[in-house]
């Protein structure tokens, strides 16, 4: 999805900055904030599309992160290690408090893409002031939709169509197996289709060209 970046390049080859830190050498842990600081903000942005519960997700992910460091076993895994982490910090902050989300119609219409999210390229059909706030106007709705689908399908539609993770990144994350990562993904945006096909909106609705 996107072009990898000096600070991608650091993140795949931080092993060396894992070990140091797991030692508790602090400056490492350091490092290791800065450079998964970004990824871990946004996740929980997209989760709940408010930047205090972002913070306080990325803050409760990293302090977890320096306290149990030790424990973990192999270096390889840190990365679904670390987002395990901010998806239990999302789930206990969804517990107390319900956040809005954002999703493109064009995601729930079209689920032939399998390690593509379509939402990004979906933004720009339109744009017109007229067709921008319809479109608004239909993100609501959707956010409300999203809403009602029960965790664990929500989350996985989250991680997958927002944080851009693949299926087996998303397992690894979430323990489970890919194919019920691809069950749940099916089985949410299933759902959203019926939730909004009750509310009388459609793909003819959006004006999609499918």
């Amino acid at each position: 999805m996107h072009a990898e970046t000096l600070l991608d390049i650091a993140m795949m080859h931080s092993d060396t900055l894992i070990v140091k830190a797991k030692q508790g050498d602090q400056n490492a842990q350091g490092r290791l904030v800065q450079l998964w600081y970004k990824r871990i903000y946004n996740f929980g942005y997209k989760f709940f599309l408010d930047h205090d519960m972002a913070m306080e997700i990325s803050q409760k992910t990293f302090i977890s992160m320096c306290r149990n460091l030790h424990g973990l076993q192999d270096t390889a895994r840190f990365k679904s290690w670390l987002y395990k982490i901010a998806v239990n910090s999302c789930r206990e902050e969804a517990r107390k408090t319900k956040g809005s989300r954002s999703l493109s119609f064009d995601v729930v219409w079209n689920r032939e893409a399998e390690d593509s999210p379509r939402w990004e390229s979906s933004a720009q059909r339109h744009d017109n002031p007229e067709k921008q706030l319809e479109q608004i106007e239909l993100s609501d709705i959707l956010q409300e939709a999203l809403l009602q689908l029960n965790e664990e399908q929500r989350e996985v539609v989250i991680m997958k169509e927002y944080e851009g993770l693949k299926f087996r990144e998303i397992a690894d994350v979430l323990n489970i197996s890919e194919n019920t990562v691809k069950s749940r993904m099916y089985y949410g945006l299933e759902s959203l289709r019926k939730i909004l096909v009750k509310k009388n909106i459609n793909k003819d609705t959006i004006g999609y060209e499918l």
